[in-house]
This record gives structure tokens, C-alpha cells and sequence, in this order.
């Protein structure tokens, strides 16, 4: 069942942030844009690649006004100790939630249950703490957070203007397009 335009379900979690242990809940994807991004596991292969590329695009995102937060099924403590004895993941400055319990990947269903780990998957949580978008990709299959820029624009475009969509391949500036009856078959 799809999860675009649900509320985040409720969750109790810590995280690691900046040197400090951090308590986090769905309350706080509420009022910014957000972006949760869901890995397998600490101390692995590609799950650093894509962290350290989130990282690069932290200021990008950050200057949109988004929230990244990071989660998988190790503990804050984990997170941490990967944060200390990795150069790439020593360089992010976003929130790594643990999810230990799993109740927040089985909440955005990425729960891999067999493994105790979760699916890579992506979502952009809007202000109101509803879920815009799911990407969801096969473990060895690393993803390129540059991509969430763009999808960022275009969600809060959407969001500010309503009755207009943004077409594939839609950058900032670009013509939108204004969903009608004269459209139909035109395009």
C-alpha cells in the first residue's frame, strides 16, 4: 500500500547528531520540509557511499529549508562509533536515527524482516508531515542524492502553486503545466 499522501506514523526514537545522542519523533518532520532516508546497515559498503553524497548535498537542502535524517537498524550508539572511525561518515552533519526496535521501518514499510535491516528508500516528508514521495531501491543498487534537489523544488512548487504540476525533467524557472481540459491529447 503506497504511503504518498499519509502522515507519518507516530515513533519514539534516539539519534546521533554532531557528537550528541538526540531524541527524535515523527513531530519532528512537522512545520520544514524533510527528507528520511532508510540504509541496511553501519560499517558496510555502499550504505557509506550514499551517506557521504547525502552529505554534500546537506547545504544544498539545507538552504530549501529540509531536514535530513538518516535511519537504519543499528542503535544511536552504532552511529556513533561509525562516526568516529569513518572518514566519509565522519564528515555528516545530519541526524542518524536508530531503529533498533524497527518501528520506523516497518512504519514507512522498508522493514527487510528475515534481515532486521531495512530497504534503501527515500522519502520527502512535506510540512505537514505527510509523506510526497517514495523511492525504494534494491540493496546493491546505491542511489544519487543530487536528484533530491530537484525533487525538493518541484514538491514545494507544487505545494505553492496549486492547480499546476511540474512535468519529467523540471528545473527551477522552467514552464509548469496547468492541468485541463485543453490539455488532453496535446502533449
Amino acid at each position: 500500500m503506497s504511503l504518498i499522501g499519509k502522515e507519518v506514523l507516530p515513533f519514539e526514537a534516539q539519534a546521533y547528531q554532531n557528537g550528541n545522542f538526540i531524541d527524535v519523533t515523527e513531530a519532528n518532520f512537522k512545520g520544514q520540509w524533510s527528507i528520511v532516508c532508510f540504509y541496511p546497515a553501519d560499517f558496510t559498503f555502499v550504505c557509506p557511499t550514499e551517506l557521504g553524497d547525502l552529505q554534500d548535498q546537506y547545504a544544498a537542502l539545507k538552504s530549501l529549508g529540509v531536514e535530513v535524517y538518516s535511519v537504519s537498524t543499528d542503535t544511536h550508539f552504532t552511529h556513533k562509533a561509525w562516526h568516529d572511525h569513518s572518514d566519509t561518515i565522519g564528515k555528516i552533519e545530519y541526524i542518524m536515527i536508530g531503529d533498533p526496535s524497527h518501528k520506523i521501518s516497518r512504519n514507512f514499510d522498508v522493514l527487510i524482516e528475515e534481515e532486521g535491516l531495512a530497504d534503501r528508500g527515500t522519502f520527502i516528508i512535506d510540512p505537514d508531515g505527510v509523506v510526497q514521495t517514495v523511492e525504494i531501491t534494491a540493496g546493491g543498487i546505491g542511489r544519487d542524492a543530487s536528484t533530491l534537489v530537484n525533487k525538493i523544488k518541484a514538491a514545494q512548487y507544487v505545494r505553492n502553486n496549486p492547480g499546476e504540476v511540474c512535468p519529467a525533467k523540471w528545473q527551477e524557472g522552467a514552464s509548469t503545466l496547468k492541468p485541463g481540459l485543453d490539455l488532453v491529447g496535446k502533449i
